[in-house]
């Protein structure tokens, strides 16, 4: 199997390209400093510079994988913001950052990628059950929940345009215990991306453009 992971430098990122590896997949994961990318070549990556958030850097993404042909691609970088409670607006910079890294980023890399799917891949986007406007019952972090829900929307188009050649989903990974999810979240890295894991394993091109949790339950928009 071969795998390409997009924001590998800890947390989700890394645990994918971690249980990855242990199954015998080969695997190309991006990171953005030198040190995260040492530690992806410890783990037997093929390990690539990317800065989702900068235009040129994603821009030369398209000849680093020329005449690859990826089975499972996760696209798994983004950042939260503020951690506001109410309607607090956010900063002209603090918009920018969120929604250039977690909704713009992925509508460049995905053009870049396109071309290096294997026939029937499967193309993974982590968003958020906080991106739900259906599921929503409260308004804390609401530049982040604004980014996933676009980025949702973003994830059903790539279906649209993929179809027939990807299946093209998005995942609400769980509450993780990660430098965003905080140290009091449900479950553990290793949990969330073995769920993962089963369900890209698991998808058929008749779920494309569905949003998951990442223990396969189908989640509203």
């Amino acid at each position: 199997m071969n795998v390409l992971i997009i924001g590998a430098s800890r947390g989700l990122g890394l645990e994918f390209v971690r249980q990855y590896r242990a199954a015998g997949a080969r695997i190309t994961a991006t990171a953005r400093d030198e040190a995260a990318l040492d530690w992806l070549r410890e783990y037997g990556a093929r390990a690539l510079k990317l800065d989702v958030a900068d235009a040129a850097s994603v821009s030369g993404l398209a000849w680093q994988v020329d005449g690859e042909r990826f089975d499972v691609v996760v696209i798994n970088a983004g950042v939260f913001g503020s951690r506001t409670e109410g309607l607090q607006p956010p900063t002209e910079a603090e918009f920018d950052t969120v929604m250039r890294t977690n909704v713009l980023g992925p509508m460049r890399l995905l053009p870049q990628i396109a071309e290096a799917l294997a026939p029937g891949a499967r193309l993974a986007i982590v968003s958020s059950r906080m991106g739900s406007i259906a599921l929503r019952t409260n308004p804390a972090g609401w530049l982040y929940r604004a980014s996933k829900a676009a980025v949702n929307s973003v994830m059903k188009d790539a279906a649209l345009a993929l179809a027939g050649q990807a299946t093209v989903i998005s995942f609400h990974p769980g509450w993780v215990r990660t430098d965003m999810g905080g140290a009091g979240a449900d479950i553990d890295a290793s949990t969330s991306i073995a769920g993962m894991r089963t369900v890209l394993a698991a998808v058929k091109p008749t779920d494309s453009g569905s949003f998951f949790n990442y223990d396969g339950q189908r989640l509203d928009w």
